[in-house]
């Protein structure tokens, strides 16, 4: 995929980070400044490792023929820059129809968020500055970006930007190779990202995967779950309003099918990166497999890939969070998965909270746990679906240093 040029760029920046080097889940050397993780058969995961503002555990399980999940966690400067911010970027892609997409987005992503804040830092250093001087301003914004000199922050307008940049990355992937990999227009991912910077959360979600904040109650023994992020899947009535809104000349934008809501009877979930036969008229066509086209000619994006921002100061009692792909919450509620990291070392917690589930999975289908465990990718799709679990704990002394250096580490987990 060639680089996006300059002027490609500018349409993304109303906004505008520096990954260090990756690496690949080969060996079982979990421990420590190393951040390879651990293969065992249908296995993937990192027990503990240091990010910027603690420690954290990974872990994921394979369901599907081919692994789907994909996730990642950016820890260090977050800009190449020397005045830029440091934080931890988490990032769960929960795909569909096949892994494509959401290893797209592990590979894209986080370089684009890089790219458009190391831009609103340019700019700022050779636009702004300037302006503020002649002008006596104490802080200039550039345009609509919620950025300003002093803040130095991470922002809301540079994670959406990133998002749809990385959108229209994939859809023209997905044209180049139309003729010869049509498939790729039915390919698509649900795109979770959180963003630890100065003091901050930041949480953007285009799908149904979750994150869940763990905040100590006033007791100091037990700890709340705190929802962060929006879903967009069809199964609740404030999505199917809000997609018969945008598509009020649709009565079939959603289907109740075999007693699961669908947007257009084909997909649970109203916004990914990808499905680009849900957002453009010339993928809803041959060779497309018919299964995937729908009889409406399509004049607007059915699908979206916007997410959905929240935005919250962290506070002193805040804990650690929880960012996991559907897969976990189908089987354990918010509170039941934090009370599991409450009560449980950190070492492997993120492997413990995916077990949780799995023998959750197992007690549904009426079968032992040790018998879920011999059945083999593919025919385990019909236990569960593919589990990604990143948990992310933060150690207020450390996040209170703004000027502490931490460890640079980049890890990717799944396949």
């Amino acid at each position: 995929m060639s680089k996006m040029g300059t002027n490609s760029w500018r349409k993304y920046v109303s906004p505008c980070w520096r990954p260090s080097v990756e690496s690949r889940a080969v060996n079982c050397n979990n421990r420590g400044g190393n951040p390879s993780g651990c293969v065992d058969g249908l296995w993937w995961y990192k027990d503990i490792a240091q990010h910027i503002h603690g420690e954290f555990s990974m872990a994921v399980i394979q369901a599907n023929n081919v692994l789907e999940d994909q996730c990642q966690v950016e820890s260090g400067p977050m800009s190449s820059m020397e005045a830029g911010p440091r934080g931890t970027f988490v990032g769960i892609y929960d795909g569909h129809a096949g892994p494509e997409a959401s290893q797209f987005i592990n590979n894209h992503l986080f370089k684009n968020i890089k790219k458009l804040l190391i831009y609103c830092l340019k700019s700022l250093s050779r636009v702004d500055r300037k302006l503020a001087k002649t002008r006596g301003l104490l802080t200039f914004q550039l345009s609509d970006a919620g950025y300003t000199l002093e803040s130095q922050e991470m922002s809301a307008d540079v994670i959406k930007s990133a998002y749809l940049a990385t959108e229209d990355q994939f859809l023209s992937m997905v044209k180049k190779q139309w003729e010869i990999k049509p498939q790729l227009a039915s390919v698509g991912s649900c795109c979770l990202v959180g963003i630890v910077c100065n003091g901050m959360i930041y949480t953007a979600n285009a799908g149904d995967s979750r994150v869940v904040l763990a905040r100590l109650e006033k007791s100091g023994k037990e700890v709340k779950a705190v929802q962060l992020s929006d879903e967009h899947n069809a199964s609740f009535e404030s999505v199917r309003e809000e997609l018969r809104s945008l598509h009020p000349e649709d009565l079939n934008i959603v289907v109740l099918k075999h007693k699961v809501w669908r947007v257009k009877g084909l997909i649970q979930i109203s916004r990914s990166i990808g499905d680009a036969y849900l957002k453009k008229a010339e993928f809803n066509k041959p060779p497309l497999l018919a299964k995937f086209r729908i009889p409406d000619p399509i004049e607007k994006p059915i699908l979206l890939a916007e997410p959905s921002i929240q935005v919250q100061k962290l506070q002193h009692e805040d804990q650690f969070l929880i960012y996991a792909s559907d897969g976990l919450w189908e089987h354990l509620s918010n509170q039941e998965a934090v009370d599991i990291v409450h009560h449980s070392p950190r070492n492997g917690v993120a492997k413990k909270l995916v077990k949780a589930a799995l023998q959750e999975a197992a007690l549904k289908r009426e079968v032992r746990y040790s018998d879920l465990e011999r059945i083999d990718r593919g025919v385990r799709r019909h236990f569960h679906d593919d589990i990604t679990v990143i948990v992310l704990f933060l150690d207020s002394h450390l996040i209170s240093r703004s000027s502490f250096q931490g460890p640079i580490l980049s890890i990717k987990g799944g396949g």
